[in-house]
């Protein structure tokens, strides 16, 4: 289940059934029941237990995971499974007897894993239902075309499964939604130009599926927007005029892994909520706008992978911790100051941006909290050595590609240090037998030395030096 899943309104009503414990649970109606017993008998695998209290010596109000409000019809089903161990999990398939629940506010099978069957559609027989998930399980096919029935609904979350065909026309009757979550399915098409009437929505979520066409223009009825997620589609084509609406509101722009083209609109300077930037491995081209210095409040951005050209505006933000300028065709030169300067970045890539520096130059402000980086594909010379000697916490060090020269036998790695990719550069020297602390390894096209020490890295981990020998290259000569 996601973090913000339930909304207030369902924390409330919660809170208040605790109180109502000791008189909401002293009877049961005999339909929901029957329901709930059904569901039970669609389950194959309850390794946890969850529904070990569902049998009739005891009334169904008082279930694990039934709530029921003020009388003797069920109004909450929660039975949440654990995402990262499906063992701990229920099997099985959704019995439509659960649409005898017809009071149910709420129902939440969600991050079980091994749920399957098609779209339940018991759920359109519940007229007032506010809350839907049945997210990160393994249900398929086409999602109803009837769906827009659920007016009363608030929230939907269908994520993670494996639904296919298009996003129905009628999901524009949804107009209650302040949540909807249909991303990581397979859904195809186009999004439906009736999302303009759901005007009260805050999160929308239709990454990770396989959508295409053009971003329509529908944002400008939409005032409350916080959540923007439309990464890892088809879609195309420029960014639509109407996104510069919710520019007071809009916290988080995914728009990665698609083929959107056209250069970064100047308004995005009026965006100064916005604290994640996505627009990786797409076609955006042109310059950076000067106005990305109006984005104060980033704190993850990622352009990597574009056509972007020019130098990058100076930014006077200091809470970026993720920043990725990689593989576009900047010519920085040097890092940046404002990078340099930046108090708790953890992860820095800029490979291939046109950086000429020596490292020895380069004084990050804090390096003890680096944990990724990447300047590979630049023209970086110097020695690792005194950066190496400054972070404490790296796991993942590529600068492959540049003209860095030292002795590889004086470094010295970051107990964490998982990953070490130094291939095409100067580097000269012995390999030491500490590189075996690390679980990725890349020494390639060096002028390294001598005999390996016994290590556990393939021989393309250290092809084309100068004369290497030993396992897993060939053997020195006596």
């Amino acid at each position: 289940m996601n973090s913000f899943s339930f909304t207030l309104y369902i924390f409330a009503v919660l809170v208040l059934l605790q109180c109502l414990s000791s008189t909401g649970a002293a009877t049961c109606h005999p339909d929901d029941e029957a329901g709930l017993l059904a569901f039970k008998a669609g389950i194959t695998q309850d390794p946890s237990g969850m529904l070990s209290s569902w049998n009739k010596s005891t009334p169904c109000c008082s279930w694990k995971g039934v709530t029921c409000l003020n009388s003797d019809r069920v109004t909450i089903l929660e039975l949440v499974g654990y995402l990262k161990k499906p063992e701990r999990s229920l099997s099985g398939t959704l019995s439509p007897s659960l649409a005898k629940l017809k009071h149910l506010n709420v129902i939440s099978l969600g991050d079980h894993g091994n749920i399957t069957g098609p779209f339940p559609k018991f759920l359109l027989q519940l007229p007032k239902l506010r809350y839907v998930d049945i997210g990160n399980n393994r249900l398929s096919g086409p999602l109803p075309s009837n769906i827009g029935v659920l007016s009363m609904l608030e929230e939907i979350f269908l994520e993670g499964n494996k639904f296919t065909g298009p996003i129905p026309n009628s999901i524009s009757n949804l107009t209650r939604l302040f949540y909807l979550f249909f991303g990581g399915n397979l859904l195809t098409g186009t999004i439906p130009i009736g999302i303009a009437n759901l005007t009260l929505l805050q999160n929308l979520n239709l990454g990770g599926n396989r959508l295409s066409g053009t971003i329509p223009d529908i944002f400008e009825s939409m005032p409350l927007l916080k959540f923007i997620e439309l990464s890892r589609n088809e879609f195309s084509g420029r960014l639509p005029p109407s996104i510069v609406s919710v520019a007071p509101t809009l916290l988080s722009l995914h728009l990665n892994q698609n083929n959107l083209s056209g250069t970064i609109p100047d308004y995005i300077s009026r965006f100064n909520r916005l604290e994640k930037l996505d627009l990786s491995k797409n076609r955006f081209s042109g310059v950076v706008p000067k106005g990305f210095i109006n984005l104060t409040n980033l704190n993850n951005l990622d352009l990597s992978h574009n056509l972007l050209t020019g130098q990058f505006p100076d930014l006077t933000t200091n809470t970026i911790e993720y920043l990725d300028l990689s593989y576009n065709q900047f010519q920085l030169e040097t890092i940046p100051k404002w990078v340099t300067s930046l108090p708790s970045i953890f992860l820095l890539k800029l490979a291939k941006c046109g950086i000429k520096m020596n490292l020895d130059d380069w004084k990050p402000a804090e390096p003890l909290y680096f944990h990724y980086i990447d300047l590979s594909k630049n023209e970086i010379s110097g020695n690792l050595e005194r950066f190496l000697n400054q972070t404490w916490y790296l796991l993942e060090l590529r600068v492959a590609g540049n003209k860095l020269r030292f002795d590889m036998g004086n470094l010295t790695f970051p107990r964490t240090l998982k990953t070490l990719d130094l291939s095409r550069n100067l580097v000269y020297g012995k390999v030491p037998a500490t590189v075996n602390s690390l679980q990725r390894l890349n020494l390639s096209q060096n002028h390294l030395c001598g005999e390996l020490p016994a290590t556990k890295f393939p021989a393309s981990a250290f092809a084309g030096n100068d004369c290497l020998c030993g396992s897993p290259l060939s053997p020195c000569k006596a």
